[in-house]
């Protein structure tokens, strides 16, 4: 699997205008006032299936092979990757296959379901789910799209920096939340390109911390799976994301499931936006980083908004107010 390199960041950017706008870049000062610094939110959660994916989804269909485009579609996903991959099906007349772990977040699951996708239910979490897949795939003669070896959906989620660093060409920092690691390569490919002094950090769940122990080792490591935050949540790193991490992320981060839970209340009340825990990840990481990120442009990125209302429900209930 080739890398993508900004030519493709390019391409994917005039490849996916047509279907999907530009999202917001704010600065917030009352999330400026917490961390100390001046910080933009990169509304991926505007998106048309209010998470990032969605980007690399429409690259990556929009360039199949018609004989792809006839045998169908087949993925696996929490959520978020498997709207992308409906979404952008739907556009171009495309069968598509999500297979989503038992428990997968309700509104994620309906929504690809509107989208015209079959769902398929299996296994305890992502990785499991992601098995089966593999296995239908292989039955059925289907176009498996990986979540994370992909290098089109990199290049598509990359144009998100683009945008960042065309409205606020001096951002100093960007902090990304890290699942399987494509939001993050692509943050990387893209910003390190137009300006390699740019520091790009990533950050996942103690809970599963797949990604970040493959950061730490260079070698792909997998480990528990006990986060509440269905984005973040996987067991094992994928090949093509961390050889782009190894080489241009700055620093990996890992942040608590109870720290993930505050950042996406404070973003909420914040910003007058739904973010879902994943979400809120680059917050608490910029949180934990307070004294580090001093003085300095700061841009979170706001992966996606897909929480649930018993999810939002149980979240504020649990934190504090004041």
């Amino acid at each position: 699997m080739d890398e993508p390199k900004l030519a493709d960041v390019l391409a994917a950017r005039t490849r996916i205008a047509p279907y999907l706008g530009r999202t917001a870049f704010r600065p917030y000062p009352a999330l400026a006032e917490a961390v100390g610094a001046d910080v933009w939110v990169k509304h991926e959660n505007h998106n048309p299936t209010a998470a990032f994916k969605v980007r690399g989804g429409v690259n990556l269909v929009s360039q199949l092979a018609p004989a792809e485009r006839g045998r169908g579609l087949v993925t696996a996903s929490t959520g978020n990757h498997g709207q992308s991959i409906a979404y952008a099906a739907r556009l171009h007349g495309v069968r598509a296959t999500i297979c989503v772990p038992e428990g997968a977040n309700p509104l994620k699951v309906a929504a690809i379901r509107a989208l015209g996708a079959d769902i398929v239910t299996h296994g305890a979490d992502f990785d499991a789910a992601r098995e089966h897949c593999e296995q239908l795939a292989a039955r059925d003669g289907l176009r498996y799209v990986h979540s994370g070896n992909e290098p089109h959906l990199i290049a598509g989620v990359a144009t998100a920096t683009l945008e960042m660093l065309e409205d606020v060409p001096d951002i100093d920092v960007i902090i990304v939340p890290i699942g399987g690691g494509s939001g993050a390569a692509g943050a990387c490919v893209a910003a390190k390109a137009v300006r390699p002094e740019i520091e790009v950090i990533g950050v996942q769940s103690a809970a599963a911390p797949a990604a970040h122990s493959s950061w730490q080792q260079h070698a792909l490591v997998t480990g528990e799976m006990g986060t509440f935050a269905e984005g973040l949540a996987t067991r094992t790193a994928f090949e093509l994301p961390q050889r782009i991490l190894w080489r241009l992320l700055d620093d990996f981060v890992l942040v608590s499931d109870d720290d993930l839970r505050e950042a996406t209340a404070r973003m909420i009340a914040a910003t007058s936006n739904l973010v879902e825990p994943a979400g809120a990840a680059a917050l608490a990481a910029a949180l934990a980083l307070r004294d580090r990120l001093a003085g300095r442009r700061v841009a979170l990125v706001a992966s996606g908004g897909n929480i649930s209302l018993a999810q939002l429900r149980a979240l504020l209930d649990g934190v504090d107010a004041g």
